[in-house]
């Protein structure tokens, strides 16, 4: 069994873990709270949502995986050392639960909500109904031969897969009504917060152990926090050097989203 070796970096990858659970969770907040405030989904992608959902849940599946299961661990050491440390934390599978219960209440404000005419696309339904085909298929032949690590890293494929595509709708969206309106900025700094910490706290471990096993053994962690950051500034970018002379005070309220979708045609296109 593998144990730290100092106890300051062990001190900063606890801190630094739950620093970045806080941000990250708290990140799913500010959209949920738009959106009840305004009685209104109009500028929330709801691609970006399903796909979102789909991401989440795989990541939920991989960390309690490997957390909780002690055959999976054992799979894990056989693989990359017995030395080595298991790399997913408690803050990990806590994040996990909350991203997926936020992500289906973000989803039900959109079935009771104002939408316009926007709606999901058939390419977000195909590519959710794929992931999990992908997966099913993968669980039935892990079940013959038990080879755990290998669902995991078909999860951990899937994770990857959903964060580059979910973001992709939403920068598209804001790019075609040249506007941020709907799309609660307070969500993507607090998850750039959250990309960077959960970075330097793979970083504290592999310190620690003088080994970057901690980083390609858990690639799907190291590519998702890379990921989020590289849109995050991306939105960054488009809500206050391009896109800041749409910001509007009243955009809480639904006769605010009423006026925009009319002089706006494309707040109901489909992404």
């Amino acid at each position: 069994m593998s144990s730290w070796n100092s106890v300051p970096l062990h001190v900063s990858y606890e801190a630094l873990g739950w620093f970045a659970f806080v941000c990250w969770s708290i990140s799913f907040w500010p959209q949920v709270i738009l959106n009840f405030r305004r009685k209104s989904v109009v500028g929330l992608n709801f691609d970006f949502v399903l796909l979102n959902l789909t991401k989440h849940s795989s990541y939920l599946i991989y960390n309690a995986s490997l957390y909780f299961s002690t055959a999976i661990q054992n799979q894990y050491r056989h693989k990359y050392g017995e030395k080595q440390m298991i790399p997913v934390a408690a803050n990990d599978v806590a994040f996990s639960i909350h991203a997926v219960l936020l992500t289906a209440v973000s989803l039900f404000q959109i079935a009771i909500y104002d939408r316009g005419s926007q709606k999901v696309s058939k390419i977000a339904w195909a590519i959710v109904t794929v992931a999990w085909t992908v997966a099913a298929v993968c669980f039935f032949v892990a079940l013959n031969n038990h080879h755990w690590l290998w669902l995991l890293s078909i999860f951990t494929t899937i994770q990857v897969t959903m964060t580059v595509v979910k973001y992709i709708p939403q920068a598209v969206m804001n790019f075609k009504r040249k506007s941020t309106d709907g799309w609660s900025i307070e969500n993507i700094l607090l998850d750039f917060s959250g990309g960077v910490a959960n970075y330097l706290q793979m970083a504290m471990q592999s310190i620690d152990q003088s080994s970057w096993v901690n980083f390609y053994g858990n690639i799907g962690k190291l590519l998702l926090s890379l990921v989020s950051i590289f849109f995050d500034i991306l939105f960054i970018i488009q809500h206050y050097v391009l896109y800041p002379e749409r910001k509007r005070k009243p955009e809480t309220t639904p006769e605010y989203d009423n006026a925009a979708k009319s002089s706006d045609p494309t707040l109901s296109q489909n992404v």
